[in-house]
């Protein structure tokens, strides 16, 4: 049975990046965050080894997150009534 305090993970893509799904289950854990999603992959020119979660910008009702693993980039949204500083806490927490 679920947890009710749990977010919601929406599967929109087929394909994520590497190492992104069990950080962003353990984000929807966390009390305050409502709902994450995974959004469109794209290649960048510079080469991150390990999975970095950044936030981007506002957007109504949370924040949208950039994912870089490789030469992969993925957009993530996330639905919260957290502000920014401590959606950060949560996801410094997470990546470990």
């Amino acid at each position: 049975m679920k947890n009710p305090s749990n977010g919601r993970l929406v599967w929109n893509h087929s394909t994520h990046i590497r190492d992104l799904i069990p950080v962003l289950e353990k984000l929807i854990t966390q009390t305050g965050i409502t709902t994450v999603t995974p959004g469109v992959i794209s290649r960048a020119r510079a080469h991150s080894p390990d999975l970095k979660l950044r936030v981007s910008v506002p957007i109504r009702g949370g924040y949208k997150l950039i994912a870089r693993q490789g030469k992969t980039v993925q957009e993530v949204f996330i639905v919260t009534d957290l502000n920014q500083a401590e959606l950060e806490n949560l996801i410094i927490q997470a990546l470990k």
